[in-house]
């Protein structure tokens, strides 16, 4: 899961990444946020799992042995050599194996474009009836319990939620930066709406509004979107194949 929230003077954007595991489904979540900030580049934070190997203790080199004592012993007799049979051929040194790529954590699965298959066509956003308005009523109760003012369904930022779910589903990939390199700021004022401040999420694999809503409300991240009091108005998307959605929050200037 990660998260985008931006402010005009200054922003500051961090990524947050959460899988969680549905039934038979695997299910992740991206939060993205702007902000003010202090002019400084983009900031993108994830979490992933590390790996780190410690040397042993010492240098890693044999211990010497004891030194020589000043009598040396008398010098053996070297032995016969003996007739060796047939000499056999050195083993044949077999080629390294390229070393195993380690996984990351997946945020956006990515898939090669067919070359013989057909197609698929293409996918469309989910109407807003009963989803949307689910989704939003979540949400509301999760505000209300922190005592932030519910959040209106804004069509423009629908359009924009529905329009980046539709795109994500599209090219089978998660992520906060659209096709067209578009970041959540663009399109949600390409969309037609004047933000003073925004946020999105996005997920992929859930079913439904209950369960992206969990998904969400157990990241940081997207929690902190979905209860940001500054925010009034939300936009709603959903898509498939893949169940890609989208949430755009804003506060109007």
């Amino acid at each position: 899961m990660t998260k985008h929230r931006k402010k005009r003077n200054y922003r500051r954007i961090s990524l947050v990444a959460l899988a969680v595991t549905a039934v038979g489904v695997p299910s992740i979540a991206m939060a993205c946020r702007g902000g003010p900030s202090d002019g400084a580049a983009h900031r993108h934070e994830s979490s992933a799992s590390a790996f780190r190997q410690q040397p042993a203790q010492g240098d890693g080199s044999p211990e010497p042995t004891a030194s020589p004592t000043a009598t040396s012993a008398a010098p053996q007799r070297p032995e016969t050599p003996k007739a060796s049979k047939t000499p056999t051929a050195p083993k044949r040194t077999t080629e390294p194996k390229a070393p195993t790529t380690p996984r990351a954590l997946p945020t956006a699965p990515t898939f090669a474009a067919p070359t013989a298959a057909p197609r698929a066509p293409a996918a469309v956003a989910a109407p807003a009836s009963g989803i949307a308005a689910r989704v939003v009523q979540l949400v509301n109760q999760e505000r209300a319990k922190v005592g932030c003012s519910p959040l209106t369904l804004n069509a423009k930022l629908t359009n924009a939620a529905e329009a980046h779910s539709t795109d994500m589903a599209d090219h089978s990939n998660m992520s906060h930066t659209g096709s067209d390199g578009s970041d959540p700021g663009a399109r949600i004022t390409n969309a037609g709406y004047s933000w003073s401040s925004y946020g999105e999420n996005v997920a992929y694999g859930y079913d439904t509004p209950e369960s992206v809503m969990a998904g969400w409300m157990s990241s940081p991240g997207h929690k902190r979107n979905i209860l940001d009091c500054s925010f009034r108005d939300i936009g709603v998307g959903l898509a498939q194949p893949g169940s890609y959605w989208t949430q755009d929050f804003g506060a109007a200037r």
